[in-house]
């Protein structure tokens, strides 16, 4: 079996994003869409009321998170700005899969 992201190259980024983005559901569907696109990675809220987190996977779903987390999420959530940062290539995940955490 062949494998596209093996050819594309695998990346890691993390994330944060500010707003209105807790008690909105932005996990759960963070988690959603990111299994979707085949990334692994995690997902939690803060203290200071932003979601942060870490996905991992091939560099275009990649690239589609970070539009999503900029540009769509929750349907009720008001996403204000998102910062990504440490982005970088990997050559095998960290994850098993993407997970809510508490």
């Amino acid at each position: 079996m062949s494998n596209d992201s093996d050819k594309q190259g695998l990346v890691s980024v993390d994330y944060e994003v500010f707003g209105k983005v807790q008690g909105v559901y932005f996990r759960k569907h963070t988690q959603r869409k990111a299994a979707g696109l085949g990334l692994k990675g995690w997902v939690k809220n803060t203290a200071q009321g932003t979601v942060v987190g870490q996905l991992q996977g091939p560099k275009n779903a990649a690239r589609e998170m970070k539009t999503w987390l900029r540009e769509v999420g929750s349907p009720k959530s008001k996403i204000e700005k998102v910062a990504f940062k440490n982005e970088c290539p990997i050559t095998t995940y960290t994850f098993k899969n993407f997970e809510i955490r508490r």
